[in-house]
């Protein structure tokens, strides 16, 4: 049986083409990677079996027009861009591939930090423009506390690196009863996690209660001139309250791979501030983690699709599953 395959992107990683080749699947790549309208198109119009979902919306119109649908799996792990609960009341699983891209989310945090602290970004536009901007004003990290909000994968490898420059590591996931790492301690609330925070590093999923969890009130808590840096999904942090922190200098700097608006429009505030440094949402897109998703988000269709279904614990709606 050849099975309809559905990309919502114009490309696929080689590891996953090649997996979807084996299968003799018929492959649908999306022409405009940004472009819902085309993704409702595709879904109405063709037989897709299964749908590989990278960033652009999987809307519930897009899933109820597309009667042969029968699996979802996220290209990564963040699936707010799709709409769990229209997969849900069909019957739909909804799968993901924890792990894939940690190790290239926890390294852009890191770079993120690091280029944050010492003004990296903005002392090589300088030179870069013929300037010869020698600041001196960099923060060492070593004695600070870094503070996690979240503790999964991508914080865990986030902390050995931090801890092994002689950072202090507290961390806050309610999903954990300990702490996987002895060095890091768990605090019992987000609340609490504040005032610890020399650098403040989110590895969140965006939902309900992550949404807008980064306000005024909360940024108003960190130590003043604390550091932010976000790798998760730009809508967990209330932008314009962060944009009045790094004016006033509450907040000394943020390192930014997500944004609530992608891509970031030209002249956004965000971009005319010397203490931002900003990347475009690409932490999980080295060609390693871009490989690693390909692959497991074809096994997970596949396996769905050919009675052989993937570890239960990658479906973000396990009630579909009984």
């Amino acid at each position: 049986m050849t099975f309809c395959i559905f990309v919502t992107a114009p490309r696929l990683a080689p590891s996953g083409v090649d997996l979807l080749a084996q299968a003799n699947a018929r492959v649908i790549y999306l022409q405009d990677g940004n472009s819902a309208e085309e993704v409702e198109h595709i879904m109405a119009t063709e037989p897709v079996d299964a749908v590989i979902s990278r960033t652009v919306a999987l809307s519930a119109k897009a899933i109820a027009s597309c009667p042969t649908l029968k699996v979802i799996s996220k290209h990564g792990v963040g699936v707010s861009n799709i709409d769990v609960e229209a997969a849900t009341a069909r019957g739909i699983p909804v799968y993901v591939t924890p792990g894939a891209n940690a190790q290239s989310v926890a390294e852009m945090t890191l770079g993120l930090m690091f280029a944050a602290a010492r003004r990296i970004a903005w002392m090589d536009s300088e030179l870069h423009a013929g300037r010869w901007s020698r600041v001196q004003d960099g923060i060492e990290l070593q004695g600070r506390t870094l503070a996690l909000v979240g503790f999964g994968q991508i914080g865990q490898r986030v902390a050995a690196a931090a801890l092994a420059i002689g950072m202090q590591v507290v961390a806050f996931d309610p999903a954990l009863a300990q702490s996987s790492n002895p060095a890091v301690r768990l605090l019992g609330s987000f609340e609490e996690l504040l005032g610890h925070a020399d650098v403040l590093s989110l590895h969140v999923p965006l939902n309900k209660h992550t949404r807008g969890m980064l306000g005024a009130e909360q940024i108003a808590k960190l130590p003043r001139g604390a550091i932010v840096v976000n790798t998760a999904r730009g809508e967990v942090i209330d932008e314009a309250a962060l944009i009045d922190a790094l004016k006033t200098g509450q907040l000394y700097a943020a390192g930014l791979d997500t944004m609530h608006e992608e891509p970031l429009p030209a002249g956004h505030p965000l971009t005319r501030l010397p203490n931002v440094v900003l990347t475009p949402h690409v932490g999980g897109s080295t060609p390693a983690a871009l490989a690693g998703m390909a692959s497991g988000a074809a096994r997970n269709v596949l396996g769905w699709l050919q009675g052989q279904p993937a570890d239960a614990a990658a479906c973000v709606n396990g009630q579909v599953l009984a």
